[in-house]
């Protein structure tokens, strides 16, 4: 799913993709068809290249028809190009000679669920101005962090750090709910309040 630019979101593009070089192709196009969306249709080239490069490793050394996903997004001054893999055993050794040439820094990021190989181009754009911290928010990425042992924050917008902190969010409501019952508090109404203070917050910023 590829989302337009907002002066609230960043930019990001995820694509599933069957790791077969037939398919290239279209991945380019779907790439392409983002890149001139957001306006920097001059990174075309070094995208497409780095992401065809990255399927391509995953179909010579992971195997072909590996499902994989293809995650493109922009932040300001660079774009992230990642392919995640269900394999967490094979890294490259080295990047590939291609991205090496057109790259500012790739990496790899081993999970549970596999393994992210990504890299990173400057785009020539000025860093956005964040937004100053909510303090609320602040307050529960930090038990966030404490709960699930994870960065809540750090390194903000990479699907690592979402899911870690996705996972450890719904394992903390799940406790929460375990212990109400514990205590004779009905959990439903529980979630129910707590959807109507949410909305309610939401309303505020609407």
């Amino acid at each position: 799913m590829c989302n337009p630019p907002n002066a609230v979101s960043r930019r990001s593009c995820e694509i599933p993709f069957v790791a077969v070089s037939e398919r290239l192709h279209h991945l380019g196009r779907t790439l392409a068809s983002s890149l001139r969306l957001w306006g920097v249709p001059h990174l075309l080239d070094p995208v497409q290249l780095c992401a065809a490069e990255l399927v391509t490793y995953v179909i010579s050394h992971v195997g072909a028809k590996t499902p994989t996903w293809v995650t493109m997004s922009l932040d300001g001054p660079y774009i992230r190009i990642e392919v995640r893999d269900p394999d967490p055993r094979r890294f490259p050794a080295q990047g590939p000679r291609l991205i090496e040439a057109v790259v500012d820094r790739w990496g790899v990021v081993s999970h549970d669920y596999g393994k992210t190989t990504w890299c990173e181009l400057a785009t020539g754009l000025p860093a956005k101005e964040r937004p100053p911290t909510n303090p609320r928010l602040a307050g529960i990425e930090a038990l966030l962090t404490l709960y699930g042992r994870v960065a809540a924050s750090s390194g903000a917008g990479s699907p690592l750090s979402r899911v870690a902190s996705e996972e450890a969010a719904t394992e903390l409501i799940a406790d929460l709910l375990h212990w109400l019952r514990a205590h004779g508090a009905d959990p439903d109404t529980a979630l129910d309040r707590a959807q109507t203070r949410y909305e309610a917050v939401l309303a505020q910023f609407a």
